[in-house]
């Protein structure tokens, strides 16, 4: 039981159910560029050499052995570097989309880390501007505010009585 509580924590982390779509999603996009590159680049490939079909090229190292009725006695030994051409080429694309990818993913948190470096010296400016702020004059007392009125009124008679 102990094995299956530890399989589980392990199964259903989030990194591996993350893997898990991951590597479905490699062999859904695998899959495509085999496509694209059996049904569309060989194609034009063979079309700009004439015809030639790049799966069939091979180095024959000993022809196949046929017996009186046609049948295979002994396979043909090749090396069939076409086929290789062909996986390279698969490769190549492979490996650029995933370039392209990496490289669209690198821009986007630099971005993002460039916005937050922005944000965050931002803040900082406006807590120093106001930590730079003089303090406001206090506010007079209640006492103070009397005397000004007081002496205000005095100056008012003194005006009017002469």
């Amino acid at each position: 039981m102990k094995i299956w509580k530890e399989f589980k924590e392990f199964a259903f982390k989030g990194n591996v159910i993350s893997l898990a779509v991951g590597v479905v999603i490699g062999n859904a996009f695998g899959k495509i560029t085999t496509s694209l590159v059996n049904d569309i680049i060989m194609p034009i490939f063979g079309w700009m050499t004439a015809g030639m079909e790049f799966k069939s090229l091979k180095w024959v190292l000993s022809p196949a052995v046929l017996d009186e009725s046609g049948n295979v006695v002994t396979a043909e030994a090749a090396i069939t570097y076409g086929n290789f051409i062909q996986n390279v080429v698969d490769f190549l694309i492979i490996a650029f989309c995933i370039f392209m990818a990496v490289r669209l993913m690198n821009k986007a948190a630099a971005a993002a880390t460039s916005a937050a470096e922005k944000l965050h010296l931002k803040k900082a400016e406006e807590a120093s501007a106001e930590e730079e702020k003089p303090a406001p004059p206090p506010a007079p007392t209640e006492t103070e505010l009397l005397a000004e009125i007081r002496d205000l009124l005095k100056g008012k008679e003194e005006s009017s009585g002469e």
